[in-house]
């Protein structure tokens, strides 16, 4: 028998927002509830209108479409709850992927329920998680972190903060960012493992699991590896145990004694795992004033 809250697949209750998943590349990633889904609601917010129109007219769906994107959204979510309450049903999607995943949507979703309206899931494809499936790392446990920065020296102070984590990292980065996203990675955490994935589900899908150290000169190996939407799930830091644990102050009390505190710093985070800068914020109080100029 059907259990009267959830209907067979493909049915759309009036007053109801969906929150469907759309494929990331290969159009066989669309699941047919999906689909059922989009064909059956009143309207489907999109954040890009010609993206989802391309994918709409491929599989015969004609549901009308409104923009909500980032611009937006505040403004939008309250008609879409106005529309809901009116006993309209509503789909949303991102251009790819499951939506608010790094993409729009949260406005509207956090309205809705506010406004008592019914939230329904369409789940399918996810670039993260399809990511973290394949790394190899650990995967009972992660923090998804979205893009990093733009900018460089905040892209470097997010990895440094990340590289506290002892869960799996999972982050997004742009085409035209991974060389030095990489070199990043290579300098600050080199015995690391990551995987680099990208263009998942797509023709010229890759992956690689390598130590961060190397992942520059894979990705400098090959011009089209560096092409495409990219995921990076990163290990997470070492585990404390009892018998191999160093006591970083300990550690950087000694190395003071030899070297200047970035050097120390440097030296310290690579047999710690710790990020150099937290060790090196930590060697300045423990010899206030010693820097480079003092070795």
């Amino acid at each position: 028998m059907t259990d009267p809250q959830h209907p067979e697949e493909g049915d759309v209750r009036p007053g109801c927002l969906y929150v469907v998943a759309t494929p990331i590349g290969n159009l066989g990633d669309f699941p047919p509830r999906a689909q059922r889904v989009l064909a059956g609601v009143t309207r489907i917010a999109a954040e890009d209108t010609r993206n989802t129109g391309v994918l709409l007219s491929h599989f015969g769906i004609h549901t009308p479409l409104l923009a909500l994107h980032e611009h937006n959204e505040e403004r939008q979510a309250v008609a879409v709850v106005d529309a809901l309450q009116r006993g309209d049903s509503i789909a949303l999607v991102s251009d790819a992927g499951t939506p608010l995943i790094s993409d729009p949507g949260f406005d509207l979703v956090r309205a809705a329920r506010a406004a008592g309206c019914e939230v329904i899931a369409v789940p399918g494809a996810c670039a993260a998680i399809a990511a973290l499936s394949i790394s190899g790392l650990p995967s009972d446990s992660f923090v998804f972190a979205g893009f990093l920065p733009a900018r460089a020296g905040a892209r470097r102070e997010r990895i440094e903060r990340l590289a506290r984590e002892s869960r799996s990292v999972i982050v997004y980065e742009a085409s035209h960012r991974i060389a030095e996203c990489a070199a990043d990675l290579a300098q600050l955490l080199p015995e690391r493992r990551v995987l680099l994935a990208r263009e998942i589900s797509k023709r010229f899908e890759q992956s690689v699991l390598t130590l961060a150290r190397e992942l520059p000169d894979w990705i400098a190996a090959d011009p089209n590896r560096t092409r495409g939407e990219f995921v990076l799930v990163i290990e997470g830091a070492p585990q404390a145990t009892d018998a191999a644990t160093f006591d970083a102050q300990s550690l950087l009390r000694v190395l003071l004694g030899e070297l200047p505190a970035a050097r120390a710093a440097k030296v310290a985070a690579a047999l710690t795992g710790r990020p150099k800068r937290e060790l090196y914020d930590l060697a300045l109080r423990l010899a206030p004033g010693r820097d480079e100029s003092n070795g």
